[in-house]
C-alpha cells in the first residue's frame, strides 16, 4: 500500500520505497541528504497550518513541504 507524505500524522513512521517522476534536482538533494530507498523515518512535527512536515531519520531532521513530498513513494510501517 503506497501513501503520500500528507497522509501521515505526528508519530507515524514510513519507509521510502522510491521516487515518483518529478523534479530530478530535488530528488538528487533528497538522496544526498540520505533519504534513499528503504530509509525509515518518523513524522516529528507538522506546522500549524499543515505545511511543512518535519521528519526524522538517522538522527537528522528535515522539513518537507507537502507538494515537494509528493515525489516520495512511501509505505506505512505498522506500530506494534
Amino acid at each position: 500500500m503506497h501513501i503520500h507524505l500528507a497522509d501521515l500524522h505526528v508519530g507515524d513512521t514510513a519507509r521510502v520505497l522510491g521516487f515518483n517522476p518529478g523534479n530530478p534536482a530535488y530528488i538528487e538533494r533528497l538522496l544526498a541528504m540520505g533519504l534513499v530507498p528503504d530509509t525509515e523515518f518518523m513524522v516529528r512535527r507538522v506546522a500549524p497550518l499543515g505545511d511543512p512536515i518535519e521528519i526524522k531519520f538517522h538522527n537528522f531532521s528535515l522539513c518537507i513541504r507537502k507538494k515537494e513530498g509528493e515525489v516520495l513513494r512511501l509505505e506505512p510501517i505498522k506500530k506494534d
